[in-house]
């Protein structure tokens, strides 16, 4: 990149701002405020970048990071094994589609790689998946499925089970003003389905993670 250019992904952002920015003052207007007062003059453009950043994922795949993929020893992981890879507490915002309001939580993951085949990820290929769903306008029912779906579909494990826990700021700002309700969704695939055990060993370890008197 030459004399200080932007790169191609920074030119669209900023030509999507520039296309937001009168629309957005537009909005200002509607809502009765005076656009031109010192602390909204740059709102529009603030504004308006922010929902770029927060809607990034739609110029991302999931499969731009589950291409990424290891294999484990057959001595480390034999056949008929149903040891799983969890990762839990990965903190994502999302964007509510019906309301444009903010929902934020943590979601919990675990796949049982294939004996076969033994394909595994990089631990923050996962994080990176939720990241790509999450910067979307989303409702959380919809978004836990396509953790899940990406994973199975790229990674083709034995099974994998996706949980999100999340608050809802349209629950809590808006309507019925419920400040302490926290929304939980699952998704299941491959023998998550198939043998409820499995799922019981997972919830096991996610008590496990979050009890400090377990540790």
């Amino acid at each position: 990149m030459r004399g200080g250019g932007r790169t191609g992904e920074n030119v669209d952002t900023e030509e999507r701002v520039e296309q937001l920015k009168p629309l957005l003052r537009s909005v200002l207007e509607i809502l009765g405020e005076d656009q031109e007062r010192e602390g909204l003059r740059r709102t529009p453009e603030r504004w308006g970048r922010g929902l770029v950043t927060y809607t990034r994922g739609y110029v991302d795949e999931p499969e731009n990071h589950l291409k990424v993929v290891f294999q484990l020893d057959e001595d480390d992981y034999p056949m008929g094994s149903d040891d799983m890879i969890m990762v839990d507490k990965i903190a994502f915002t999302s964007t509510c589609e019906h309301h444009i309001a903010p929902f934020r939580g943590n979601v919990h993951i675990a796949y049982i790689p294939d004996p076969a085949s033994r394909v595994i990820t990089g631990l923050s290929k996962l994080s990176r998946v939720v990241d790509v769903f999450a910067r979307r306008l989303q409702v959380q029912e919809r978004m836990t499925q396509q953790v899940a779906r990406a994973i199975d579909e790229n990674l083709k494990p034995l099974g994998v089970i996706v949980v999100v826990q999340a608050a809802h700021f349209c629950m809590i700002q808006r309507g019925v003003e419920q400040r302490e309700t926290m929304t939980l969704t699952t998704a299941r695939r491959g023998v998550f389905r198939t043998k409820p055990e499995l799922e019981t060993k997972f919830q096991q370890y996610l008590k496990l993670r979050s009890d400090p008197a377990q540790g």
